[in-house]
């Protein structure tokens, strides 16, 4: 019977956890910058991660160690003076919360490095922070991916003609399946790996 390896979940979780809390809290937080109390009134602006887990999206991840899903930050346009361009805006926010939370990471990396052992806690710790960076710059280009329903998607139909850009978003089910598609046929690893590494090399110092 195939079990997934509790001891890399453990040294996962943690920065998994964080990134994907600030990439939900932020696409409320701006919702709400921005006229719409939804996420609000629906206690989505926490930092309790619990508020934001799916609980499918996390049973998949634990199974599959290689895809998984938040629980959507609820966002209603309708309040928004300028409804395509705010959800323009709202969708960029998870992803440089989360190169921003791989920039901080990043620092901190680079400061306790000298001064950390490679075994031990230590060790421990250098490889969490690692994973941290790479994680939170791994959401970031992942949901800029101008696919339905990614993030990338408001993006792209923020700067479309009105017209094209509601016949684009009409196809969110097909985008789904189509991502999902792309990722097990390993399509979008061979795309945003070497992006993933490369920007997380370039933060960590090399």
């Amino acid at each position: 019977m195939w079990l997934p390896d509790l001891s890399g979940l453990l040294l996962v979780a943690p920065p998994l956890l964080a990134a994907i809390t600030f990439h939900e809290l932020a696409h409320g937080w701006v919702a709400y910058r921005l006229g719409d109390p939804t996420a609000k009134a629906a206690g989505r602006l926490s930092l309790n991660p619990l508020r934001h887990l799916d609980p499918v999206g996390t049973l998949v991840l634990v199974l599959t160690q290689a895809i998984g899903w938040a629980r959507p930050v609820p966002v209603n346009p309708n309040y928004f003076r300028h409804p395509r361009r705010d959800m323009m805006w709202v969708g960029l926010a998870g992803p440089g919360a989360n190169l921003l939370l791989a920039l901080a990471l990043a620092l901190i990396y680079q400061s306790l490095a000298p001064l950390l052992p490679r075994t031990g806690p230590g060790g421990y710790l250098r490889l969490m922070l690692t994973l941290g960076v790479q994680i939170n710059v791994g959401l970031a280009v992942f949901n800029l991916l101008p696919v339905p329903p990614l993030d990338g998607s408001r993006v792209l139909a923020g700067v479309l003609p009105a017209d094209l850009a509601r016949s684009y978003l009409r196809y969110e089910f097909a985008g789904f399946a189509l991502l999902v598609l792309l990722i097990f046929t390993g399509v979008v690893g061979k795309i945003i790996f070497p992006l993933i590494f490369g920007l997380s090399r370039l933060l960590l110092g090399g």
